[in-house]
């Protein structure tokens, strides 16, 4: 009997295991929810560092300056639909073009990238013990080569609280996403992600700090150790059994983050 295949962005992993939900509401009931002025600076940060960094890996070299353009126009004239209520486009375009021209001078010429904002092709993760199949699909942010051979991933993240006071980008809870990035990685260009996971960390307050930290062996936890149960395998438990229980104790457990927080029975 064929195993049931369900599909899952590498992105929405973490939300999937925090609050099922949520999960089942986005990404399965398609219920949409409009990104904040944050999240929004954040994508349009993706945009403009992308742009850059292609550029270079085209052998066509620009500034910083060159791709700014693309960063102001994200902002000023977002292709969905934002609400600006934290944080104003007018606010929020100095923060980011010092991220961006940071991110430019200081991060990309030390790391020789070989793939920029790469779509990956799906791969399928059979589950036997629950009798499915997971679907995992997404777009790596960079692929890294080091000058030892190694191969890595860089994902960028950016927030208020990207990067911690001693300069280095904040690492915890990333490691369920970077892991299936690195397994989209290896199949992408067909090289062993051996370095370790790199967050690449972009403060989206006034200071606009930019730091990096890196995450090892951040495929551990998807498959499990020493026999235990990995987060693949509870991912696979909660989809196969319909298991879509709130949690009241998310930080995104409320009517601004949450499509299904108004009928959910699980918070107060």
């Amino acid at each position: 009997m064929a195993m049931e295949t369900v599909h899952i962005r590498a992105s929405s992993l973490s939300e999937l295991l925090d609050c099922p939900a949520r999960w089942k509401a986005k990404h399965l009931d398609g219920i949409r929810m409009p990104y904040s002025g944050p999240a929004w600076l954040g994508t349009a940060l993706h945009r403009s560092t992308a742009a850059f960094d292609q550029a270079r890996l085209d052998g066509d070299p620009v500034t910083a300056d060159d791709t700014a353009g693309v960063l102001v126009d994200a902002l000023h004239h977002p292709d969905e639909d934002v609400v600006w209520d934290e944080i104003t486009p007018r606010q929020a375009e100095p923060i980011a073009l010092t991220l961006h021209t940071r991110y430019c001078a200081d991060v990309a010429p030390e790391h020789d990238y070989v793939g920029v904002e790469i779509t990956c092709d799906a791969l399928d993760v059979e589950v036997p013990e629950q009798g499915i199949t997971l679907r995992l699909t997404g777009t790596t942010d960079r692929i890294r080569h080091l000058p030892d051979g190694r191969f890595g991933i860089a994902d960028l993240k950016s927030g208020k609280r990207a990067v911690s006071t001693d300069g280095r980008a904040v690492t915890k809870g990333h490691g369920p996403q970077l892991g299936v990035y690195e397994l989209l990685a290896e199949q992408a260009i067909g090289q062993p992600m051996e370095a370790p996971a790199e967050i690449i960390g972009l403060q989206t307050t006034g200071n606009a700090r930019v730091g990096t930290g890196e995450i090892a062996n951040a495929r551990a936890a998807l498959v499990g150790v020493d026999g235990t149960p990995g987060m693949l395998e509870h991912a696979a438990m909660i989809l196969r059994h319909g298991m879509f229980h709130g949690n009241p104790r998310s930080s995104l457990c409320s009517p601004k983050y949450c499509p299904a927080w108004r009928g959910c029975p699980f918070h107060e």
